[in-house]
């Protein structure tokens, strides 16, 4: 193992989120195509720790289901009561030795509700740790309203001797800038041992996971810290506002890293990507573009304005307008729209068209007028192609002289004698289907006189 691998990595994701106002946990309420725990795992993940624990609390079932599909690895332990931080992460500790597990190195503590938190970020944490061979390292920020947040006290050399929650600080602690993250990096053994020594006379009576650094400082041991590149790493949601918030930053540094990799983003502010959404190398993206989940741009393509594609593959040189896509896979130099929908499924080969209105449908009528709206035209395309199968049917019934009541067919009978019900029948139903004219049958029944003998002279009877 090498020296900044950490051997376990615990997330701690068991609080409530009340705040939120939602059926859905909190820590899976999705930003950027990852849930809120999805993104700290996959940061965790970057370290390639020996073993990745989750603490689960509240709705544990769905949050359990939820990690089994996206990283199958993952461990979870309950924590039953919410009884504060240190609590949630000895219930960890206890999950892993219970399967024989023998904690030896860093252990690394994040919140499950900090998506904006990097593997480059922890990675600096446990390499700072290891190598000021410090007992625990904190990972603190400077913010400008630090309300709500724990506050780091140093002293005169610069030592982080505490961290005070907002409710216990006093005035002068609370105008300090400098928080704690809630992301701490520990000596495995030392951490185990100060867990049952921590107390819960606080104000909420809660075990502070923050009170571990006082009791390794007083025995003697090396506390330090590492100061966040960008404070808007460690944000914590809490509520549909910070979550929007998050949302955009994430946007924004998945679009810079897009760009420097040579992707045009003609607008920024209006463009939205997931995570896993990948690009080729000159891939044109324009306003009012959605690329979400498993979509891939190929080098040369242009995408957008107004598009949305869902786990689409756009080939090289491809052009897609105004579109909306799911699960399609759009071939090289194919052009795509305007105002098209590609289903589940759609494959277009290349150099292929997929476009929403057909050449015919676009001409004026004779007015000057433009025609009827697409979905109308469709159904007006449609119309017109039944009638003229019934047209066709109605030419072959006439050859066959089998159509009746036309006046150029031969009657069923010799002039003067009555309609049988059959050919009553026969007429009703193809001038139902259109194919018939129902001129000659008066309704009701066989056998009853449907005009005099003499209007059928030169009709073609026999």
């Amino acid at each position: 193992m090498s020296a900044n691998r950490p051997a376990a990595v615990v997330v701690l994701a068991a609080g409530e989120g009340t705040r939120m106002k939602s059926a859905t946990p909190k820590v899976l309420h999705a930003i950027c195509g990852r849930s809120l725990v999805g993104h700290v795992v996959a940061a965790a993940r970057e370290l390639d720790p020996e073993h990745l624990v989750v603490i689960v609390g509240h709705a544990r079932e769905k949050v359990s289901a939820h990690l089994a599909e996206i990283d199958p690895g993952v461990r979870t332990a309950v924590q039953y009561e919410q009884n504060g931080t240190g609590h949630a992460v000895r219930m960890g500790l206890e999950e892993l030795s219970r399967d024989g597990v023998t904690l030896d190195g860093t252990v690394v503590v994040v919140c499950g509700d900090t998506p904006l938190l990097t593997g480059e970020t922890l990675a600096r944490l446990s390499g700072t740790h290891a190598a000021d061979g410090n007992a625990v390292t904190v990972l603190t920020a400077e913010v400008p309203d630090s309300t709500g947040y724990g506050r780091i006290v140093r002293d005169d050399s610069g030592a982080v001797t505490a961290i005070v929650e907002h409710k216990d600080a006093t005035d002068a602690q609370r105008a300090i800038r400098e928080i704690n993250s809630g992301v701490f990096a520990f000596d495995a053994q030392l951490l185990a041992d100060a867990l049952g020594k921590v107390r819960t006379d606080n104000s909420q009576g809660e075990e502070y996971l923050t009170d571990v650094l006082g009791i390794l400082r007083e025995a003697g041991h090396r506390v330090g810290a590492a100061v966040a590149a960008d404070h808007r790493e460690i944000l914590g949601i809490n509520n549909r506002v910070q979550l929007a918030e998050a949302r955009k930053l994430l946007n924004e540094r998945l679009l810079h890293a897009a760009m420097m990799s040579g992707v045009t983003v003609v607008d920024p502010a209006s463009t939205w990507v997931d995570v896993t959404v990948t690009f080729g190398p000159d891939a044109l993206v324009h306003p009012g573009t959605q690329l979400l989940g498993a979509t891939h741009l190929a080098a040369g393509c242009e995408v957008g304005p107004n598009t949305r594609l869902k786990d689409t593959s756009v080939g090289a040189g491809a052009r897609v307008d105004n579109t909306v896509a799911d699960s399609a896979l759009i071939g090289e130099d194919a052009t795509v729209g305007p105002f098209a929908y590609l289903r589940p499924g759609t494959r277009l080969g290349v150099k292929s068209k997929a476009e929403r209105l057909r050449r015919d449908e676009e001409r004026r009528d004779r007015r000057g007028h433009q025609g009827a709206a697409p979905v109308l035209r469709g159904r007006r395309h449609d119309r017109r192609v039944q009638q003229h199968r019934c047209r066709q049917r109605l030419r072959e019934l006439r050859r066959r002289q089998q159509a009746p009541h036309h006046h150029r067919l031969a009657l069923p009978h010799r002039l003067g004698q009555h309609v049988c019900g059959s050919c009553h029948d026969r007429g009703r139903r193809l001038h139902r289907r259109g194919l018939g004219h129902h001129q000659g049958c008066a309704p009701g029944f066989a056998g009853r006189r449907t005009r005099p003998a003499a209007e059928y002279r030169g009709l073609g009877g026999s």
